[in-house]
């Protein structure tokens, strides 16, 4: 027997009739402002359930023409983001319709990079959860059951051996709550005590791209559980605000108009089946929205992976507590039956939703309903969140607003169409920084999609491997951040305007500097900040970004960062074979990587190295970086290039490994400062911990950790180096400190320090180190030479080819000269290496 729905302020979401008109209006609107709507089933399925019929007739209207629905004009607006176009709809939706974003940019610094590794992770992570929970319920029994038996009158044999079973029960129990916990811990420590940020992409229809999201699929459980993490994260970074938010929608409800967009989930279940469900996220104002939910009383996965039917059942109706409701306009439906019945009804309590939940019965917004680029949908509602949080009043978390400002920026270079050319600049190698894809080095650098997008600008010879990329895009982001100027001209005694390029305005601009000419120590500060932050958002253990302070100066700032623009296999040959300027760019490459893994080796400066006596010992970022540059000239027996080259190796792998590290003897590993500590206190180790070489270069039983790193690279190392040579000597940039330490180096194996004679044998050991990281740089000078005279014959024959064709007077005489003359060298200098080689192959023989 049908019951009559009770009246009142709460809406009953639209039919399937009403539904299907909405989304011929929006399509149809779309067609005419010519952009892309969402798919028709995100219409219907995640918007049309969430408006009562009521609203959707004031929405659309139909063409006298052409008898074709549209919507009115009152009832949407296009808005203009630099190149794309945007539709959105203005209504008013159900106040529980509508979840928060999981990818707010506020809870940014709470993510960390997605990747296949990470998301198994989460599934192990939430697999240990669940046996943690049902091991704490068997201790709880147990326990139990040893009380009761304590409390037992009974003195015979047999109750002394049941008290003795139920304390062995209880002692397994607790064992096993602790292995549970550590195993628990241990996944959390691996991910960074963070998860991986979830992965949307462009929702397609007969392979065109929609304006619309969708995520990866997951497992329920796995939606769950990142559903309550970014509720966590969300409700943290509320709670700097002055006010309570709950209250304030509870007393005048919500004022202004958030934004939202239609994102559809795909969740699995135990079977492996795939159920797929559209919901309206809030880009803007996702603390209104959860707060709202909590005014009814819900959780954000009741929208997504189902709502109990037992929390808003119908009169008379069998509750289940087990039996979800995944249908929106289901759920919608009886939460405002539910509620219109309890205002309908007298002495109803004032505390419930029911009054509660007045005010925002239903809220203002505007949905994304059409845009004209959907491919970078994603990056371009992140911007207008980006942009609303940062002209609002509540506070920002630092990161947060690093990040925030970081992403800014790129936007900037690319509105410029200077993007590509700056990585072009930065990378003169690359075998093809042309084919770069806009958005997708956009969403890599700022951590949002893969570092894939990067492999054009890695050199032709080098393997594109996750290590290079990650090198790549820290290089990336340190040309982007500290951007190189032009050189100064020769002074004349006269005023000069210095020239600041292409790129420094850029970032002036973006990050709303002073001018060029009173760039100081502040600005540096800021600078570095903001590059942390950037390189911090590329790694699963993020530490605190303030231990970068220091590792960029002021002339860093205001003239670039002048980086090494080698790779990083022609640093490490050119290390090997001796060149003290490519271990210095090398270390600059793993600043990032000792500061952000499991076992930091460089921190935040706590204070002087200077007042170490008064206050203890102190290490500042730029000492730990010096010192590390130093000891590859420093004569220590306990520290040899074959320990730094390993070193720097294991580093630059270590945020990408998946597994964890194993000793060489199978032994179990410990922490290099943590040997005298008993076993229950020492640090769990996870993937991306290091193992501590020996003198030979092989791995130790040993984990790294900062006590490991300051014995082996004692701070006295770095203020020698510090206080003999210039910037250069912090930021790894080739200047004319570095030159001198490369000149001096080359007399390294004639002589000794004193200018004694050194050993013949040890210099004879030496060279044999070297020479075949020698040889190898050779083989890639002229792999990269022939590389290049095969595609300059190729071009030549075009050339000739198309004059041919096209019957072109030939060059003027004197520029024919002039290349002959050119090549004529090149050539006399490759015949003179030649002989060169020639006779290295003899001396090889004999030596």
């Amino acid at each position: 027997m049908a019951v009559k729905r009770p009246e009142g302020i709460f809406p009953y979401v639209s039919t399937d009739a009403w539904s299907e008109k909405l989304a011929e209006a929006i399509q149809n609107t779309c067609e005419q402002e010519g952009v892309t709507p969402p798919p028709s089933a995100a219409i219907v399925e995640g918007l049309a359930t969430a408006l009562g019929d009521t609203e959707i007739k004031k929405l659309v209207v139909t063409q006298r023409t052409s008898n074709s629905k549209v919507l009115a004009t009152s009832a949407y607006r296009v808005v203009k983001a630099g190149e794309d176009k945007v539709l959105l709809l203005t209504c008013h939706v159900h106040g529980a319709g509508v979840a928060p974003w999981d990818l707010n940019d506020r809870t940014a610094s709470f993510w960390t990079p997605p990747s296949p590794e990470a998301t198994e992770r989460v599934k192990a992570l939430v697999d240990a959860e669940f046996a943690l929970e049902e091991a704490r319920k068997a201790e709880k029994q147990a326990e139990k059951a040893r009380e009761a038996r304590r409390r037992a009158v009974d003195d015979d044999i047999y109750a002394a051996a049941e008290l003795a079973a139920a304390e062995d029960k209880y002692r397994a129990a607790t064992s096993r709550v602790s292995e549970a916990q550590r195993e628990r811990d241990a996944l959390l420590s691996s991910l960074g005590n963070r998860r991986p940020r979830p992965v949307v992409k462009s929702a397609e229809e007969d392979g065109r791209a929609m304006a619309a999201l969708v995520l990866a699929p997951q497992p329920r459980e796995v939606a769950v559980h990142l559903q309550r993490y970014a509720v966590e994260n969300l409700r943290r970074a509320g709670r700097g605000r002055g006010y309570d938010l709950v209250e304030s929608l509870v007393a005048a409800g919500q004022l202004s108009r958030g934004m939202c967009v239609l994102q559809q989930w795909q969740l699995q279940d135990q079977t492996g089946q795939t159920s797929k469900s559209w919901r309206m996220v809030a880009v803007t104002a996702n603390n209104r929205a959860l707060a709202r939910l909590d005014i009814f009383d819900l959780q954000v996965e009741h929208l997504v992976t189902g709502m109990p039917q037992s929390l808003y059942p119908y009169p008379r109706e069998n509750t289940d507590s087990e039996l979800l409701l995944h249908n929106q306009r289901e759920v919608l439906n009886r939460i405002s039956y539910s509620l219109n019945g309890e205002l309908a009804a007298e002495g109803t309590d004032r505390e419930r939703p029911a009054h509660r939940a007045g005010r925002i019965a239903d809220v203002p917004t505007e949905v994304v309903v059409g845009c004209s680029n959907p491919a970078a949908l994603e990056h371009l509602l992140r911007a207008l969140n980006v942009d609303d949080h940062l002209r609002g009043i509540q506070p920002y978390d630092e990161d947060a607003r690093l990040i925030a400002l970081f992403a800014i920026l790129i936007d900037a270079y690319a509105t410029e169409g200077l993007l590509v050319r700056a990585l072009a600049e930065t990378f003169p190698e690359a075998r093809g920084a042309d084919r770069l894809n806009v958005d997708g080095v956009r969403s890599a650098l700022t951590a949002n999609g893969p570092l894939a997008p990067l492999s054009p600008l890695v050199p032709p010879g080098d393997e594109i491997s996750p290590v290079a990329l990650r090198d790549i895009a820290l290089r990336s982001i340190t040309a982007l951040v500290f951007p190189d100027l032009p050189a100064a001209p020769p002074k004349t005694g006269q005023r000069q305007v210095r020239d600041t390029g292409r790129y420094w305005p850029i970032v002036r601009g973006a990050l709303q500097e002073p001018a060029w000419s009173q760039t100081g120590a502040k600005t540096a500060a800021a600078r570095t900040k903001l590059w942390s932050a950037a390189v911090a958002q590329l790694s699963m253990h993020r530490a605190n970004i303030l231990s970068a302070h220091g590792l960029f100066a002021t002339a860093d700032t205001k003239e670039g960062a002048r980086q090494d623009p080698r790779s990083l296999r022609d640093l490490f040959l050119g290390a090997q074979a001796g060149d003290a300027t490519a271990w210095a760019a090398l270390v600059q490459r793993m600043v990032p990587n000792l500061i952000h893994a499991p076992e930091p080796l460089i921190t935040p400066g706590q204070g002087s190295e200077a007042g170490g006596q008064r206050k203890g010992e102190r290490r500042g970022p730029a000492n730990a970086v010096a010192a590390l540059k130093m000891a590859y000239k420093q004569e220590a027996p306990n520290v040899t290039r074959e320990l730094l080259l390993s070193f720097a190796k294991a580093v630059l792998e270590n945020p990408d490994a998946t597994e964890t590290p194993e000793a060489p003897d199978g032994t179990r590993l410990i922490c290099y400062g943590e040997q005298t500590w008993p076993e229950e206190s020492r640090t769990t180790i996870v993937p991306g911990m290091i193992l501590a070489p020996d003198t030979e270069g092989q791995p130790t039983a040993l984990v790294v950790d900062k006590a490991w790193f300051d014995e082996l690279f004692p701070p006295t190392w770095g203020s020698t180096f510090q206080g003999g040579s210039s910037r250069s000597a912090t930021t790894g940039t080739t200047g004319s400190a570095d030159q001198a330490d490369e000149d001096r180096s080359s007399d390294d194996t004639s002589r000794a320090a004193g200018g004694v004679a050194a050993d013949p044998r040890a210099q004879l050991g030496t060279l044999r180190k070297e020479l075949p990281a020698k040889i190898e740089l050779v083989e890639g000078v002229y792999e990269r030479a022939v590389q290049a005279a095969d595609a300059l014959l190729s071009d030549f024959e075009t050339a000739r080819r198309l004059r041919s064709d096209l019957g072109e007077d030939p060059l003027p005489a004197d520029q024919r000269i002039e290349w002959m003359e050119k090549l004529t060298k090149a050539r006399g200098a490759a015949e003179a290496s030649i002989s060169a080689l020639n006779q290295v192959e003899a001396l090889i023989l004999k030596l």
